[in-house]
């Protein structure tokens, strides 16, 4: 493997071939002797980025998310990528997600500080602003890849099927309401409670943002259309923390 790749999978999947971690369960905690300790310093660097794929970095993405489901724990000197990061971010992809809590993107991909761009919204809709960002990661700062994530659960993807009003959030549920729109041939019960429903519109609203940020943004559109970057959906499961790339 050359060695650029080599220090990507390295930081951003931190592959653990050893046992590291021990669980106590009497204390319900892990235990990490010091000499098993890996510590990963190493932050993107431009030259490293051009290198990387679309493709590249959505397998990197899946094999990090196994990771992460799989209790494999790498141990960061903070401190040191904090250091390392300071004077400039190559991040290989940028994240789409929704705003909810039990999603912690970084963690998800077993990523840290440099590795992913990260756009938090409720119900991962897509507007100027976020646009905006997309195309700052992508164009200005190298990106090669986008992901719109949302999940299980969602309580934007609730609330719009409640149809919710409420001050700001009305007009934010509005941008949902299109992915409900396009499901009128859905067999089933119209409802948050019907789980099936649910995920029918989550996977539909993801469509819509990817959809949204193709005639929104022509930089983004041109870029995907040579090549450059890739635009993909995902879904975030909240039992067992495993993303679903759609």
């Amino acid at each position: 493997m050359k060695p650029f790749l080599k220090y990507f999978y390295f930081f951003i999947l931190a592959i653990l071939s050893l046992n590291a971690c021990k669980n106590d369960p009497e204390k319900g905690s892990v235990l990490i002797d010091e000499d098993e300790i890996i510590k990963d310093v190493f932050v993107i660097t431009e030259d490293v980025q051009s290198k990387l794929s679309p493709d590249f970095i959505i397998d990197a993405l899946k094999k990090g998310n196994t990771d992460y489901t799989q209790d494999n724990l790498t141990v960061r000197n903070t401190s040191a990528r904090i250091r390392n990061a300071s004077l400039g971010q190559h991040p290989a992809a940028v994240i789409l997600s929704c705003l909810d809590s039990r999603v912690p993107v970084e963690d998800v991909f077993h990523a840290g500080i440099g590795d992913l761009f990260v756009a938090r919204v409720a119900g991962n809709i897509s507007n100027v602003d976020i646009l905006g960002s997309l195309e700052y990661a992508c164009k200005v700062s190298g990106a090669k890849v986008i992901v719109v994530m949302g999940h299980e659960h969602c309580g934007a993807v609730k609330s719009a099927i409640q149809d919710v009003k409420l001050g700001n959030i009305t007009e934010l549920l509005s941008k949902i309401k299109p992915a409900i729109d396009s499901l009128k041939e859905f067999s089933g019960e119209k409802s948050y409670n019907n789980l099936a429903y649910m995920e029918a519109v989550t996977h539909a609203n993801i469509h819509l943002t990817i959809d949204n940020i193709r005639r929104g943004s022509a930089i983004l559109k041109e870029m995907e259309q040579n090549g450059e970057i890739k635009i993909v959906g995902a879904e975030y499961h909240m039992e067992t923390g495993k993303v679903d790339f759609l």
